[in-house]
């Protein structure tokens, strides 16, 4: 796993490490002007022609060190210094002062000539205004320019904490980030503007932030293995959970389909789904691994009965929102014992309830999107958007649960853990069905013993990455949800052989 911290988080981090462990800020710069020089050469950027475009803070000093370094090795490496001179951090006045006593070029207009790639190191992660005036007008020309583009840290104008655009941003090719990648640079639409991100040692623990919970964290593939509940080879069905299904109105087998498939397909032991009497025989042909037990209206001794034996139970795919899926829903909150996922038209139902979620004492995940989010807070959705870590966050402080909130970066949080970010994923996946799988795989997950919050963030990286397989597979435009499953039964059968 690896932490994506905002630009509060990042200064606090590189505080901690010049004032408690001593290493000097100059040190630092040094290292981050070497590692950003590293970073594109290994990528065969041309730096024959640079243009370094340097503020007046450190980002800026760390930009005059790279043109340093480049003209060391022969490159014609010119500055345009944006800044000004009486803000001048007392680091980045050095480095301006070396890079000038070299024989650098420093400009403080917009130079003519064309260069073969132009450098960003005009603000930092600290940028929390608009941006306007002369640096507006220098950064639309740098994204003008016909060349390769690279960021130093962070695009100037993308915001550290939520990806929102500061009245415009710098738009890179690549982004050289300094011990952690910024959360910015993967939130939408910060992304799009920070291309491909890196994050480089240059004196500065990640682990600094293990005490903060507050920022996030994300997963690569390289994490899976350590991550999945164990296979003993002394078990057996029982071993690896049972699973009640609450899922599927009449007419909504579909949902019922997925949803159990995928708990299959991430190792539950035995699913049995629950659902209107009329999708009985087309779930028996299309899944008879699962046992299905039907409903003509609420039945509360039989829903009584389901509870007790399941190990964990998912609740809400395609169960519409009349009456007796509410009397199922309320039931199912106020008995059952084990943990219980909540999905699509359960959240529904449940923005009815809140005040019984807040007196739940179970192991509750709610897995909304945007729009069922907004049903349970009472919030617009542009304003959710805002800052969508933010929301999931204050969510989990209010309700006792695990809040999976759904969205093209989707966020998994809980009070008093580190927020966990996705980064995997595709648009391929916008595809209905796509969160009855989802839902399906963090339960068979949770069936086996995982934690709920452990299995709702390893839920939705390997439903993100099935969905990279699917769209390897099938392309951008025709996977179908069902994909979806094929796609991380095969991240798992790689896992397995080691491919990964």
């Amino acid at each position: 796993m690896r932490y994506l911290p905002d630009g509060v988080q990042m200064k606090a981090a590189d505080t901690y490490t010049i004032e408690e462990l001593g290493v000097p800020s100059i040190v630092l710069m040094e290292r981050a002007a070497l590692k950003v020089v590293e970073a594109m050469h290994e990528r065969e950027i041309d730096t024959t022609r640079t243009l370094v475009v340097c503020g007046s803070g450190n980002n800026g000093g760390d930009g005059f060190a790279v043109a340093r370094l480049l003209a060391e090795e022969g490159m014609r490496a010119d500055v345009l210094f944006a800044g000004r001179e009486a803000s001048l951090s007392r680091e980045c006045a050095l480095q301006k002062k070396i890079a000038e006593r070299m024989g650098i070029r420093v400009f403080t207009e917009i130079p003519q000539g064309e260069y073969t790639v132009i450098i960003d190191a005009v603000f930092g992660v600290g940028l929390s205004r608009e941006i306007s005036g002369r640096y507006c007008d220098i950064i639309q020309w740098m994204n003008e320019q016909n060349c390769c583009k690279a960021a130093v840290d962070i695009p100037s104008g993308v915001c550290a904490r939520t990806g929102k655009i500061l009245g415009t941003a710098f738009r890179a090719d690549l982004t050289v980030s300094m011990a952690c990648v910024k959360a910015g640079c993967e939130l939408f639409p910060g992304k799009t503007y920070a291309g491909e991100t890196v994050a480089v040692p240059i004196g500065i623990s990640p682990n600094f932030f293990h005490s903060d919970p507050e920022v996030c964290f994300t997963y690569d593939r390289a994490d899976i293995p350590a991550l999945l509940p164990p296979r003993k080879a002394d078990s057996h069905k029982g071993s690896y959970g049972r699973v009640l299904m609450i899922t599927g109105s009449r007419g909504m087998a579909g949902a019922c389909y997925l949803s159990a498939k995928a708990a299959y397909a991430v190792g539950a032991g035995l699913v049995q789904i629950y659902t209107a009497e009329e999708n009985r025989s087309v779930i028996q042909q299309l899944l008879p691994e699962a046992i299905v037990s039907c409903y003509s209206g609420y039945d509360p001794e039989q829903l009584s009965d389901l509870l007790r034996w399941a190990d964990t139970v998912c609740i809400g795919c395609g169960l519409g929102t009349g009456r007796v899926s509410e009397d199922i829903l309320r039931h199912t909150l106020r008995e059952a014992d084990t943990p219980c996922i909540i999905d699509a038209d359960g959240l529904n139902i449940l923005s009815r309830y809140m005040d019984e979620l807040k007196e739940s004492s179970i192991p509750l995940i709610l897995t909304p999107h945007m729009k069922e989010m907004s049903r349970l807070t009472g919030r617009d959705i542009a304003e959710l958007a805002e800052d969508r870590l933010d929301t999931v966050r204050e969510f989990t402080k209010e309700y006792p649960a695990v809040c999976v909130l759904k969205d093209s970066r989707t966020a998994v949080a809980q009070k008093g853990r580190h927020t966990f970010l996705n980064l995997a994923g595709n648009s391929a996946m916008a595809k209905a069905g796509s969160g009855d799988v989802l839902a399906g795989v963090i339960t068979g997950l949770t069936a086996q013993g995982m934690g709920a919050f452990d299995s709702a963030c390893l839920g939705v990286f390997l439903h993100a990455c099935g969905g990279d397989e699917a769209r390897s597979e099938k392309g951008a435009y025709s996977v179908l949800a069902s994909d979806l499953i094929a796609g991380i039964e095969n991240v798992l059968r790689k896992q397995d052989r080691g491919e990964e």
